[in-house]
């Protein structure tokens, strides 16, 4: 996708301004002559000088205010800033041409404290509409970065979401269900039955396309996922809750807590000698942890890296959150929970 977005604050946008503003005025200045019928060398010059002064004294606010717009400082700190620096830098420029008109333009029949009065005036009206302009094209600069960045919100989330629900259909975990299936048929058939109805949660809750869940609704998903695992492998494989209450209505992303149990599984030995404990609990840091001891298996299947990236990349791209992860003797994931959710967010997914 192509970045159409518009981008005021540059020189190129300074001199531009300048220019048209400058020749504004000076035609404006032209035709009081014409009017007046009072053309000569000396009303040349002094338009000359006129314009002069009006192009170095635009180009210069409108390049120190751009400046400063583009700093990571606060609203408040930028507009104290141009506000006053913008107002000294007017008054100095236009006092400064007006003492070279009346040294080098002598013709001036105005008194000089009349012309320092006026370029005083004329400073305060060029800095009113220096400072009008340059905070009209930052709100259009801030309305277009959002639109810009949502644009960018919803490509991203596109491809991630493509990626996820490939990782939720995945065709190793239904062989394996499968073939768990087939073993019980004809030997356990109401294990069997069981079994079918917690693989039909799983893969109705995988393929469903609510944007976040909350929490309770995402362990009720996980517990259908966790059955299916311990028909699969029996004691040798177990999940631990603790989870505080008051979590269970906050928001978290749907098929976070299975991805992090299936690579779990994928990726450690389980048997009697090594038998795989999972820890779900929540933290005082507003998380919930997912955990297991590693007992990494020597040939692990592939798929972790990409379903852990998207699952990062999604918190980061819709909630500015981090998800953290840990390795020491335990594998250790850390998933933000949200307790409020935007509007405007939720449908950008």
């Amino acid at each position: 996708m192509k970045n159409k977005k518009f981008r005021p604050f540059s020189n190129i946008s300074a001199i531009k301004l300048s220019l048209t503003i400058s020749v504004f005025l000076s035609a404006l200045m032209f035709l009081g002559y014409i009017f007046n019928k009072d053309i000569g060398q000396v009303n040349f010059i002094r338009l000359i000088s006129a314009f002069i002064n009006d192009f170095t004294l635009f180009y210069l606010l409108f390049m120190f205010n751009f400046k400063i717009i583009q700093l990571r400082w606060t609203k408040a700190a930028k507009v104290r800033v141009i506000s006053t620096v913008s107002l000294c830098i007017a008054i100095a420029i236009n006092l400064t041409f007006s003492k070279l008109s009346i040294r080098f333009l002598p013709e001036v029949t105005f008194p000089e404290n009349l012309q320092i009065m006026a370029a005083v005036v004329k400073s305060v009206v060029v800095y009113m509409m220096v400072l009008l302009l340059t905070f009209m094209f930052y709100s259009v600069d801030e309305r277009q970065q959002t639109l810009f960045e949502n644009e960018k919100l919803i490509a991203e989330n596109i491809r991630i979401r493509y990626e996820v629900l490939k990782s939720q259909v995945d065709p190793h975990f239904l062989f394996n269900s499968l073939n768990t299936l087939d073993g019980l048929i004809g030997t356990d058939d109401d294990k069997a039955h069981e079994y079918v109805q917690h693989l039909s949660t799983v893969f109705r809750y995988a393929i469903g396309n609510k944007e976040v869940m909350h929490l309770s609704e995402e362990l009720d998903f996980a517990e259908s996922f966790a059955h299916l695992m311990k028909i699969r492998y029996g004691d040798n494989f177990s999940i631990v809750y603790n989870v505080d209450e008051k979590y269970k209505s906050w928001f978290i992303m749907p098929v976070s807590i299975q991805l992090l149990i299936e690579n779990a599984v994928k990726h450690n030995v389980i048997s009697t000698k090594y038998p795989l404990t999972i820890t779900i609990e929540t933290t005082p840091k507003d998380t919930i942890r997912v955990k297991n001891l590693i007992h990494m298996k020597k040939e692990a299947e592939q798929g972790e890296g990409i379903g852990l990236a998207n699952l990062a990349a999604r918190y980061d791209l819709l909630f500015q959150k981090e998800v953290t992860i840990t390795q020491t003797d335990f594998f250790c994931v850390e998933i933000p929970l949200i307790k409020h959710i935007e509007p405007a967010k939720t449908n950008l997914i």
